[in-house]
């Protein structure tokens, strides 16, 4: 969850969203806030929106959490220079270089503190401290270099600021009143051409960012104003031991032995790629995905338990690594696949689906949640395999007909389910247990097992007069008469059918005539409002000329009365007792 809520920072980071990157990077140091990338990310964040108080308090925190790592004295740097001390930041970046001297982006960062420090003494010595520095805000140039520049371009949009901006051109020595503002402090390194942007703007980890280079605008402004710095002597590089030349050469190797191995996979040349990936390994055992690639040509081959072994050793190393949670991830994913392929055989998916659930707590990936849905579905055809038994399936319905004579009806229904348990395709039983269904006022789920009936086995006629007496006792009689006329298609003299057909028309004419009571016309209305059929003609525009014209206009009726479908529909209403024919 941590690294989730980490790539959403980063996302946000990159596309400039840099309040939701904080965000994001906060709730994942609140799931991890052992892990100094998170707050070293979050520094960067923050410095992007001005607040390097905010970024110099979890600089600190990460040089704190991890000192032997170069990239938090960077950070602590910028965090530091953006709070205009300019020192504290040379003495950040020294001490990172200490730890990288070829890190480039430290390099740069401590030639602009030393820049900044620099400009600071000569100011001081020149002039009148704030008053000196203040009039670089007069030049005509302010407004410009201001609106270009990305980090303070939107300030323009805040009144407060631009009436500060105006007051410190009028009175340069006012400068020191704003400078406990973040954007004053911004604008102020802009016009030094001291560029934070490198600092701030920086990607999160783990793409480095560094260093920006300075823009075109600000070079030839900055540098007709100010006489170039003396250059400051760059570190001494620190010298390479046999053990760690040795040691990238090992690596080196190894990677040329996995890009092969690559390569011959590809071209389903297995022995090979298992020669080359073997060999990574053992010139490097810091890389786990040389195990997983191997993992995954074990698979290939279908040598699942080799395939196993390899994703086992591949967990167990990458958690002594402290590996990348998506590569543990993959692992698992991969073991699973290879536990699956075996419960084809083995009829275990268990222990399959148990590494999927791993995979997916390391990382949530599209690929492994489909594997697992894969193998849960498996596992349930196979248990169904299993425990389907025609011949248990008729002794229970057998048990659950006694029972229904018996007026026994909820011991009916568990027989009858059980049947369905052992053999889910028989109609018979589906019918059995919509009767009792019927009989406990349980319509429906009656309805429902009538109208599976009726799937299973379109010619049994028993399923249309299951399903057609229950929609009868619903009081859907257009319905039910549909019902029971689809059934005499396939067994016209069926006398439970025909007499359904007489029952519906009966309550249909009942309704024509006028002859329901005022509780039950407010019923079959109450109802009929609720049907979406009903709705739909009553929403029709058509349907509601033909209403108008039956009950203002007489004789324009009788054309719409000889339209088989809108007489069709104006039946529906009547038996519905939305309209009633006198």
């Amino acid at each position: 969850m941590a690294d989730e809520a980490k790539a959403k920072g980063n996302a946000a980071f990159s596309a400039g969203r840099f309040e939701e990157a904080v965000g994001h990077f906060g709730d994942a140091i609140a799931l991890a806030p052992d892990n100094h990338v998170l707050y070293s990310n979050r520094s960067a964040a923050q410095a992007s929106l001005g607040r390097y108080s905010e970024a110099l308090a979890d600089a600190e925190r990460t040089v704190e959490l991890r000192p032997d790592w170069a990239k938090g004295y960077s950070r602590l740097g910028a965090a530091r220079l953006g709070l205009g001390d300019a020192p504290g930041a040379v003495e950040a970046y020294e001490k990172g270089l200490a730890l990288e001297p070829s890190n480039e982006g430290l390099k740069s960062g401590l030639a602009q503190a030393r820049q900044a420090a620099s400009a600071a003494r000569r100011q001081s010595s020149g002039g009148s401290g704030a008053d000196a520095i203040g009039k670089v805000f007069q030049g005509p140039e302010l407004w410009s270099k201001v609106a270009a520049d990305p980090t303070t371009r939107r300030y323009l949009d805040q009144p407060d600021f631009v009436q500060m901006l105006r007051e410190v051109q009028r009175n340069p020595s006012s400068l020191n009143t704003y400078l406990s503002d973040q954007r004053m402090v911004q604008v102020l390194t802009l016009m030094l051409n001291i560029n934070l942007q490198h600092q701030s703007n920086g990607a999160p980890e783990p793409q480095p960012a560094e260093s920006a280079p300075q823009t075109p605008k600000q070079k030839p402004e900055a540098k007709a104003r100010e006489p170039e710095p003396e250059p400051e002597p760059e570190p001494e590089p620190m010298e390479v031991t046999d053990e760690e030349k040795e040691r990238k050469e090992r690596k080196a190797a190894a990677q040329k032995e996995k890009e092969a191995g690559n390569a011959a996979y590809k071209k389903k040349d297995f022995d090979t790629a298992i020669q080359h990936y073997t060999k990574a390994m053992e010139l490097d055992d810091e890389d786990i995905s040389y195990i997983t690639n191997r993992a995954a040509v074990y698979l290939e081959m279908g040598k699942y338990d080799e395939c196993i072994k390899d994703c086992d050793k591949a967990v167990e190393r990458g958690r002594e690594l402290h590996a990348d949670f998506k590569m543990i991830s993959r692992a698992l994913t991969r073991k699973g696949t290879a536990l699956a392929k075996l419960a084809k055989t083995s009829k275990d998916y268990d222990v399959a689906i148990e590494t999927f659930h791993k995979a997916l707590t390391e990382h949530r990936n599209p690929d492994t949640l489909k594997k697992l849905n894969d193998a849960e579905r498996a596992k349930k055809e196979l248990e169904q395999q299993e425990y389907y038994n025609p011949e248990i399936a008729d002794e229970e319905r057998e048990k659950g007909n006694e029972f229904f004579k018996q007026q026994k009806y909820p011991e009916a229904v568990k027989h009858y389910t059980e049947a369905l348990r052992r053999n889910p395709k028989d109609p018979r039983v589906y019918s059995n247990r919509a009767a009792c269904y019927t009989k406990l006022g349980a319509l429906p789920e009656g309805l429902k097992d009538a109208e599976k009936c009726i799937e299973l086995d379109p010619t049994f006629s028993k399923g249309y007069t299951r399903k057609g007496a229950i929609q009868f006792f619903m009081k859907e009689y257009d319905k039910a008469l549909e019902t029971y006329q689809a059934g005499l298609k396939h067994d016209p003299k069926n006398p439970e059918l025909l007499d359904g057909v007489r029952r519906c028309v009966e309550q249909n004419n009942k309704a024509s005539r006028g002859e329901l009571s005022e509780e039950e016309l407010k019923e079959r209305q109450s109802k009929a409002m609720q049907d979406p059929e009903i709705q739909n003609i009553l929403t029709d525009p058509i349907m509601r000329q033909v209403l108008t014209d039956l009950q203002e206009n007489p004789r324009a009726s009788q054309a719409h009365l000889k339209n088989p479908g809108v007489m069709q529909k104006i039946q529906k209403l009547v038996s519905a007792g939305i309209v009633q024919m006198k």
